[in-house]
């Protein structure tokens, strides 16, 4: 759980570079992910509560699963959340890239990010509030968001705290071996705003033909 912990604050961060979900219904939301406006909606999202230990999660899941409010630890539709069949973090927080690039490269970008956290000191428990902001911040702006920085103390833009994300995470991704992965991290835009660009010129039809274009073109 301490992976968790040291993981959580820089999800907002995440969820704002990978925004690709804008519309909804065919309408335009205002917001760069409703995919994640959706999913706040939902029993049991956002934030995990703070667990002491992998025991002490299993045994909430547990009684849930006992009092018939759920019937398995995949009803937990947090943004990040332990995956017991593998032993590893499942990060649920941001939306899905069109191209692969990208998807490999927020991929390399979170198992970095728990390298370090693992090798560092143990965190304390994630501000629970500040994160709410920060999530509600990355969804609604997308790249232009301004985030509390982890450290609770100032607001920063995506894009400094993007170069900052990358710098804490560089040692780990060398040792790794996945450093060129992380070129494809750009917190200038994000897929979100090219859907919003094509459908403003050339409706929504365009948008869901561009979409399917770049995904098999990366395929």
């Amino acid at each position: 759980m301490l992976a968790l912990e040291g993981v959580l604050p820089w999800l907002p961060l995440v969820l704002a570079l990978s925004a690709n979900s804008p519309y909804l219904a065919g309408e335009e939301t205002g917001l760069a992910s409703a995919r994640a406006e959706v999913l706040a909606e939902l029993p049991r999202a956002s934030a995990p509560p703070v667990f002491g230990s992998y025991a002490e999660w299993e045994a909430f899941v547990e009684r849930f699963v006992r009092i018939g409010l759920a019937d398995g630890y995949t009803r937990f539709w947090w943004d990040i959340r332990p995956h017991p069949r593998f032993g590893t973090l499942e990060v649920r927080a941001p939306d899905q890239p069109t191209a692969v690039e990208n998807t490999a490269a927020f991929a390399a970008l979170l198992q970095a990010l728990c390298v370090t956290v693992l090798e560092g000191e143990p965190p304390a428990p994630a501000n629970r509030g500040d994160y709410a902001q920060n999530r509600w911040a990355a969804l609604r702006f997308g790249p232009l968001a301004e985030l509390i920085h982890p450290d609770g103390e100032r607001l920063v833009g995506v894009e400094e705290l993007t170069h900052e994300l990358l710098e804490l995470v560089e040692p780990a991704a060398r040792m790794l071996g996945s450093l060129g992965m992380l070129q494809g991290v750009d917190p200038r835009s994000c897929e979100g705003d090219r859907q919003l660009e094509v459908g403003r010129e050339q409706g929504l039809k365009a948008v869901a033909a561009d979409t399917a274009e770049r995904t098999l073109r990366s395929a």
